[in-house]
């Protein structure tokens, strides 16, 4: 062991603008095969005199991160920030295996070297705080941990910097607040474009070179305050972490009043924009699952009228929140094979006054309006296969769980959608895992909606089996900003971080030139681009849950590509990236038991990709190909049938259409 003396970063100027590296005292980490390397020493300042700690990442032998620091800043007590000394306190090196309930890979490598460091003030009140790095093959991540000699304390700020060389391009939300449904576009920016007063949200996609690219998030968020980035003053292409605050206590970020951890800071590293898409980095930096929960199913889902609207001229019943609309839906699910359909808001009455910003009083999640015979529409999905889930909204849950969830078990309720938190700030962070943990008791799936991204805790509570968290396909209802730049977009940003309800599968389409927000006035919404384009989301985007937009009508009189929705799955045993870039198009296969579904979304412009087979298993596989008609440009619902043999030596050909195109091939081992 070692101890070495110097000043962590101060809390106003967290960079210095000139410093000398002491590499003498420096720790380094490497990854298992010395692909990523991490550097934690010492800085000395010229003005003022002192020194700090900073931790540095470099990626093949390039550097991904300059020095950065770390900080933090209290409430009621002085920030833990200068006159301190370090102690490497232990290394260990792991390698072990695990099985997903669903996701992108059934089984899973856990593989990392770790260091964990004691850093100590060296007056009083001589506080000690420990941090813990990790240095996978694909990215870093690290810690810091409270002890019990903390006693209660105020956490008011973190400021991890990331640092880095040049002028690198960052795709990025900017929420520009803490309370919001984290859905909005990832649009390009120069590092040096941003403006003191951004808030950007996780995941922050950064292309550091041609060859290198940086994802920024959390992992294992519990208890804790959710992570944004701002820019750091006084010095260009350099975030720092910002936490969200407690709105009851604003200049409070987290309370703790016991030993804890904070959730481990990412940085994910490849050589592609769409390296995450296929890491299981977040997901191995959560805690295993406690119980079985072998009775989670994935699955596809039919939803009810709130997206398609009300029109169905093939009834002779009024479409609304009634049995007989609920058990239409149903049908179309039993058609499909779906494993779910989804009751959405007021099937217990009007569940929010907007005026009030409340509930009504008497909203009870108990109760059933007249006209929907709950127990009845349970009885006649079971009859048929298919589950029933409910939506909520969040605060009648927070107030009512204890209550409702035993009797949606009692009722045969597969599980619930609950809605509009907006918000992750401590106490939100908890009402999450208090619901996920009931439920699972209750053996009810989770779908958050208006909800923050995921961070990985699905792994911990695998009946979270999906989460919004993103500008999905109901913005096609009110605006034009569901466009295909913004599709091919989110593999690389919202989509690298795992289960995403998008809500695919919209089969009423326009260009984006001739796009209009109809809402559900008409038959219902329009998207952008090609019916393949919509399609190949199931593949591209990952959800243990795939709510599919659209209405059994709309379904029914253009079917093209209804079979490719009878057998596409929602979970799968491998992932692998065929390439893409953001915005203009993403390229993915990923393995069902011997079944490989490769699918390409592309932005407006029309190209041809050729795609390589080299995963495939040996002998010759049948493709079964949905893709763009030659039309498809003019007439986006117009799609084409094909087939052919192909090998793991075959180089696949995706044709996609102007105006947001798609393709998708379904290899099976050929008999």
């Amino acid at each position: 062991m070692r101890f070495f003396g110097l000043l962590l970063v101060c809390l106003v100027l967290p960079f210095a603008a000139a410093e000398a590296r002491q590499e003498a005292d420096a720790v380094v980490l490497r990854s298992p095969s010395g692909a990523v390397e991490l550097t934690v020493g010492v800085a000395e300042k010229l003005e003022p005199a002192g020194r700090r700690l900073y931790y540095a990442v470099r990626y093949r032998g390039e550097a991904a991160l300059l020095d950065s620091p770390f900080a933090l800043a209290f409430k009621g007590a002085a920030p833990f920030a200068e006159g301190v000394a370090v102690r490497e306190t232990g290394r260990r090196a792991a390698d072990d295996k695990w099985q997903r309930y669903w996701g992108r890979r059934k089984t899973v490598r856990d593989h990392y070297n770790e260091v964990t460091l004691d850093v100590t003030e060296q007056q009083a009140p001589g506080r000690t705080v420990q941090l813990t790095f990790r240095a996978y093959d694909d990215g870093v991540a690290f810690r810091y941990a409270f002890g019990p000699a903390w006693g209660d304390v105020l956490l008011a700020e973190e400021q991890t910097g990331f640092a880095f060389p040049g002028n690198p391009q960052m795709w990025a939300a900017h929420y520009g607040i803490f309370t919001s449904s984290q859905e909005d576009q990832f649009k390009r920016i120069g590092m040096h474009e941003m403006t003191p007063a951004s808030l950007y949200g996780c995941p922050l996609l950064v292309q550091v070179r041609p060859n290198l690219w940086a994802t920024l998030t959390e992992a294992d968020l519990t208890d804790w305050a959710g992570m944004y980035f701002r820019p750091a003053l006084g010095r260009r292409s350099a975030l720092l972490t910002a936490l969200s605050p407690r709105p009851d206590e604003p200049d409070v970020a987290v309370r703790v009043a016991s030993e804890r951890r904070s959730p481990w800071r990412v940085i994910g590293l490849g050589t592609q924009a769409g390296a995450m898409l296929a890491s299981d980095l977040v997901q191995n930096l959560n805690d295993a699952p406690q119980g079985d929960f072998g009775w989670v199913q994935p699955g596809l889902s039919s939803w009810d009228r709130w997206w398609s609207g009300d029109y169905a001229p093939e009834v002779d019943f009024k479409i609304g929140m009634n049995t007989a609309t609920m058990k239409y839906y149903v049908d179309l699910a039993a058609e499909m094979g779906w494993e779910y359909q989804l009751v959405d808001w007021e099937w217990y009455g009007t569940p929010y006054d907007w005026a009030a910003q409340a509930p009504p009083p008497g909203t009870d999640i108990t109760n059933v309006i007249a006209g929907l015979d709950l127990p009845e529409l349970v009885r006649y999905a079971r009859s048929k296969n298919v589950k029933i889930l409910v939506w909520l909204r969040w605060e009648s849950v927070r107030d009512q769980m204890e209550k409702a969830f035993p009797l949606y078990e009692k009722w045969g309720i597969a599980g619930v959608k609950i809605d509009f938190m907006d918000r992750d700030d401590q106490e939100m962070v908890r009402f999450y895992h208090r619901v996920a943990r009931l439920a699972a008791q209750h053996h009810l799936a989770v779908d958050f909606h208006g909800a923050y991204k995921p961070t990985g805790v699905s792994r911990t509570y695998p009946n979270l089996i999906t989460r919004e968290g993103v500008l999905g396909n109901e913005y096609n209802k009110w605006s034009d900003r569901i466009t295909p730049e913004h599709t091919v977009t989110l593999p690389f940003t919202r989509g690298a971080l795992g289960e995403m309800d998008f809500t695919p599968g919209g089969f009423r389409h326009k260009t984006p030139a001739t796009f209009r927000a109809v809402g559900g006035a008409e038959p219902g919404p329009f998207v952008m681009g090609t019916r393949v384009h919509q399609l190949a989301m199931l593949v591209v985007y990952e959800s243990a849950l795939q709510v599919l937009a659209d209405s059994p009508y709309n379904y029914r009189i253009s079917p093209g590509g209804v079979d490719f929705l009878k057998v596409v799955p929602a979970t799968w045993d491998d992932t692998v990236v065929l390439g893409g870039f953001p915005g203009d198009y993403a390229a993915v296969a990923r393995r069902s038991g011997g079944a490989w579904y490769v699918a390409a979304m592309g932005d407006e412009e029309a190209r041809t990709l050729d795609l390589d087979l080299s995963f495939l298993g040996s002998g010759p596989y049948t493709a079964e190909i949905w893709q763009d008609a030659h039309d498809a440009a003019e007439y986006p619902e117009h799609l084409e049938k094909a087939a052919l043999t192909v090998t793991r030596q075959s180089t696949l050909k995706a044709r996609l259409a102007a105006g947001g195109g798609g393709f998708i091939a379904r290899l099976t081992p050929a008999r």
